[in-house]
């Protein structure tokens, strides 16, 4: 397994998120060792889903929207659930951060629902991307081409259907951090 040590990923998520989506990915990197943290629209606690219908866990945000600096981050991960990104993505700084990642060619990776955030950030025209089957229509629409793969990684963006789809989603998120430190 790579050696994340001097990596730092950034993760945005608001109450509904997924839950295995937020806790499986985020031990997989730090158990790579990245330094993970996660920003949400306030710093109170926030509770995942288990499919869209019964209650998950709960985690505290590191910092608000408004406290990230995205200079200090290497990559922007987005978890789905249905009502976590559609709830940050009418947040004007989460659509904010998402562009700034993305004007600045670091690892963006979204999973489920999570590409709800690129649509309205205006970034995936053009792009190679998969999602949740609901989503699809939605990112076709906002110029994207959609793959019905495990993931797809389209340069620095990375996307995934499902939570089935997590392994392959830390390995492809996981190998792109080695590599920018291999390039460095």
């Amino acid at each position: 397994m790579a050696d994340l040590a001097n990596k730092r990923v950034l993760i945005l998520a608001t109450d509904g998120f997924e839950n295995s989506e937020l806790f499986e990915f985020r031990k997989a990197l730090m158990e790579a060792g990245a330094d993970v943290e996660l920003a949400s629209i306030e710093t109170d606690p926030i509770t995942g889903v288990i499919h869209d219908s019964e209650e998950g866990d709960s985690i505290t945000p590191d910092m608000t929207l408004d406290q990230v600096d995205v200079s200090r981050f290497d990559a922007l991960v987005l978890p789905g659930g249905v009502g976590n990104p559609d709830k940050m993505r009418l947040q004007e700084k989460a659509v904010k951060i998402v562009g700034r990642f993305m004007d600045e060619g670091k690892t963006v990776a979204a999973i489920c629902h999570g590409p709800w955030l690129l649509i309205e950030a205006d970034v995936v025209d053009g792009r190679k991307v998969t999602s949740w089957p609901s989503v699809r229509t939605d990112l076709a629409n906002a110029g994207a081409e959609v793959e019905d793969r495990e993931v797809v990684v389209d340069g620095n963006l990375i996307t995934s259907r499902k939570p089935d789809d997590i392994p392959a989603f830390n390995k492809a998120v996981i190998d792109a951090l080695a590599k920018v430190e291999e390039a460095a």
